[in-house]
Order: C-alpha cells, then structure tokens, then sequence
C-alpha cells in the first residue's frame, strides 16, 4: 500500500473524456482524440448553462423593466 501524499498536493486526475490517465501534453486531455471531442463539443453547443427566464421580467435588451415612479 502506497502512503498518501502530504495535505495540499495536487491529485493526478484523469481525462476529461474518457478517465484515462492525463498526459501533459494533452493536460487535461490524454490524448489529442480526447481533446478534439470536447472542441466538438464545445463548437456543437453540448456545454451550455441552463438558463430560467422568468416571463417579462426583463425588456429586450436585457435590462429590467423601468417602474413608474412619482417623484
């Protein structure tokens, strides 16, 4: 049994795709083939944040609605 490393140091972790172990080259990729599926993914749009919108709470242009205000 191998001793644990000491606290803070960074675990090797594995590719990205496929956890197979990282090569340095590729980091965090072990290969160029892992590296060029997740480029298509991220030029397919597969990699999105989900997004709520809430039904009229924002004009067109993004910027919330002004309110009629009596000064």
């Amino acid at each position: 049994m191998s001793p644990l490393p000491p606290p803070g140091t960074p675990r090797a972790r594995p590719c990205a795709i496929c956890s197979a172990p990282r090569v340095e080259a590729y980091k965090p990729f072990c290969s160029k083939r892992c590296a060029d599926v997740d480029l298509h993914r991220w030029l397919a749009g597969s990699y999105a944040i989900p997004v709520v919108e809430l039904d009229g709470a924002d004009d067109e242009d993004g910027r919330p609605p002004e309110r009629d205000r009596e000064d």
